[in-house]
């Protein structure tokens, strides 16, 4: 391909989405059938294996491996340098763009000479409109209407609303002065002119300033929503992250001191200093709350309601010691709450039975060294007992009122089945299935859908139905085959579901993954072949207390077993990596990947699942460890661990 025929240069810079980059890689292959292009892959020094992906699976991109982490705007500028289209575009890997997405945007940037840069209409994982498809500049009054949640209250303000241009109508053309990063057509002459991306800005910002500097070379900006692109929004999950607030605003800083006026920029600087403490302060104390607050209260309530139930034996006349009683019940309270915890009674979504078997463990426990105690301290077995009710049953209710009221994490119907409704070909969808049933999703039905006119044997109904079909049966989720449906199609069809309990996923073709929500870090929302128990709360709790058991045991014992060791000081290090969490016992033998499926990630172990003890691991078969990693992360318990270290013992020096 010459340098003339080349109309468009795609940019995705890229670090540790492989899923989404393959996603989107996908799309914009299908989007450049309609029009002459390039594509470039900067990747930041991922370890997620996307490099090997795109090596592997998109031969035609090129590509670029950073050794380091150069930031957003460092990496855009490496490939915008080599690129050779007369457009460029800045597209984020969480996205996926429709087929015609390109061919519109140039026809419209070709009829438009004064556009500089372009932006379209952006959804996001369910098919919902994102306000920043269009932004004003922040200027102070806008940023401060932002900030302080002004323009939430009056959306569609002129005068509020300048942050996300609210008063616009999202489905018409209109000049606008902020592309989004996330999707940024620029014309290469206009790149020329007013210079590449500025990289005093790491993250955040940089397109704020860009296209700025656009305005003031003479061209225009436009928000294009003729075509829509699904935008992910890998940071909305982190926005109400400390270390968000400070990149973030900092950025806002940068862009003062360079464009207003020193009398403007410091008032800009003064706004955004005051929001950074003001967010921060609240980010540090959202937290808190969030993770402390129901906790704090159950020991709240219950260390009440246990103190309460002394009165039953006072009304009996049966006198309690003092000095036993406030030393005991809080006591038993804090066996009963490790207990839970380890049970897996505060994981989400919520259990009962995790709850109930945590209090009865803890009962146990609580039992047991009741009988070892000299006979001056027993006090009441049925106390004990009768806790242990008060603590079930405060759990049932305060759960049940946590369920009406708030919703969401504390719903107790979240574990139940689902109804997924999966558009494509019969081979697609039995592959879907396959799964989806290899995946922690518990599945009620699984409805076939045509992606057309052509009805197969299995199939509800057609794409063209979609919307009856979700009413009828009640389906509570939907899968998209992109092999089997156009990027469009699936575009439209989120968007023209408008309800909030339906979610959408997309099947790659050739992949072993499934993905959908709102954001890119939610990884609930990304269904893999079932291997990720070693991955689930409870697990990493019980991997994390046995290294610790493990390292504080070793460090104790090691005067008297060290000379067991012919690497006595490689056991002592090993010991203390493994209190400080730099290792774990038991790890992978080898790290390997299988057609795209991942291993969730674990520390560097000191020893492997191997039964037999080896100092060092053949490679004449990687693919027979890769099976075996692959069971050790689906099939993990603690008793695993325990049982690798029995038999490998002598190898912890190593």
């Amino acid at each position: 391909m010459n340098q003339e025929s080349i109309k468009i240069s795609v940019i995705i810079v890229n670090y540790n989405v492989e899923y989404f980059l393959e996603q989107c890689l996908n799309s914009t292959f299908k989007a450049l059938e309609k029009v002459s292009g390039e594509v470039f892959v900067v990747d930041n020094n991922s370890i997620d294996g996307s490099v090997d992906m795109v090596r592997e699976k998109f031969p035609a991109v090129q590509l670029i491996a950073n050794k380091e982490n150069t930031g957003f705007s460092k990496a855009n500028n490496q490939a915008i340098r080599v690129s050779k289209g007369e457009y460029v575009l800045l597209l984020n890997p969480d996205t996926v763009v429709e087929e015609d997405t390109f061919s519109k945007c140039i026809d419209f940037m070709d009829n438009h000479p004064e556009a500089g840069g372009l932006g379209v209409r952006m959804v996001d994982g369910k098919g919902i409109f994102l306000p920043e498809s269009k932004r004003g500049l922040p200027a102070p009054a806008a940023a401060f209407y932002k900030i302080f949640g002004i323009s939430r209250l009056f959306p569609k303000s002129k005068r509020f609303s300048k942050y996300h241009l609210g008063y616009l109508n999202e489905f018409e053309t209109n000049q606008v002065d902020v592309l989004s990063g996330a999707f940024m057509l620029m014309r290469k002459e206009t790149l020329d002119k007013v210079g590449l991306l500025d990289e005093a800005f790491f993250m955040y910002g940089e397109d704020i300033d860009l296209s700025y500097r656009i305005q003031l070379g003479g061209y225009k900006n436009y928000y294009f929503p003729e075509t829509k692109i699904i935008h992910y929004k890998g940071e909305s999950t982190k926005k109400s992250s400390v270390n968000y607030v400070f990149v973030f605003y900092n950025a806002m800083v940068i862009f003062a001191k360079k464009h207003f006026s020193q009398k403007n920029a410091k008032l800009f600087s003064f706004l955004i200093n005051l929001a950074i403490y003001f967010r921060a302060g609240i980010a540090i104390l959202n937290r808190l709350v969030r993770k402390s607050f129901v906790p704090v209260v159950d020991i709240a309530v219950s260390l009440s309601a246990l103190f309460l139930l002394t009165e039953l034996w006072r009304k009996e006349n049966i006198e309690f010691p003092e000095d036993i009683l406030a030393f005991a019940i809080p006591s038993y309270l804090l066996v009963w709450i490790i207990s839970i915890v380890y049970s897996g009674g505060y994981d989400k979504p919520i259990r009962l039975a995790n709850y109930i078997k945590g209090v009865a463990i803890g009962t146990g426990f609580i039992l047991i060294i009741y009988a070892l105690l000299p006979k001056d301290l027993q006090f009441s077995r049925l106390f004990i007992l009768l806790g242990a009710v008060v603590i079930i049953a405060y759990y049932f209710l305060s759960r049940l009122i946590l369920n009406h009221l708030v919703g969401g994490k504390y719903n107790l119907n979240n574990v139940k089945p689902k109804t997924f409704g999966i558009v494509g070909s019969p081979g697609e969808v039995n592959r879907v299935k396959a799964i989806l049933k290899n995946s922690s999703q518990r599945v009620e039905r699984v409805l076939s859908i045509s992606p057309n006119d052509k009805k197969y044997p299995d199939d509800i109904g057609s794409l063209s139905q979609l919307d009856q079909i979700i009413y009828i049966h009640h389906v509570d989720e939907i899968i998209f085959c992109a092999k089997d449906t156009s990027a469009e199609s699936i575009i439209n069809w989120m968007v023209a579901i408008d309800s909030k309990d339906v979610d959408f996923k997309i099947a790659q073709p050739d992949s072993l993954f499934l993905i959908g929500s709102n954001s890119i870090d939610t990884s609930g929302d990304l269904y893999v072949f079932e291997i990720n128990a070693i991955a689930q709360p409870k697990n990493r709790r019980n991997k994390r207390t046995f290294d610790l058991i493990i390292g504080g045991a070793g460090v104790i014992l090691f005067p008297i077993v060290f000379f067991l060791y012919k690497h006595p000081q490689n056991l002592f290090q090993n010991y203390l990596q493994l209190i400080t969490g730099k290792k774990t016992v038991v790890g992978y033998a080898i790290s390997l990947s299988n057609e795209g499926l991942k291993l969730p990630k674990i520390k560097s172990g000191i020893l492997t699942p191997l039964n037999a003890k080896r100092r060092s691991i053949p490679n004449d078969k990687p693919e027979r460890f890769h099976k075996m990693n692959l069971i050790y992360a689906r099939d993990y318990s603690v008793w695993k661990d325990l049982q690798v270290l029995l038999q490998n013992v002598l190898l912890l020096d190593r």
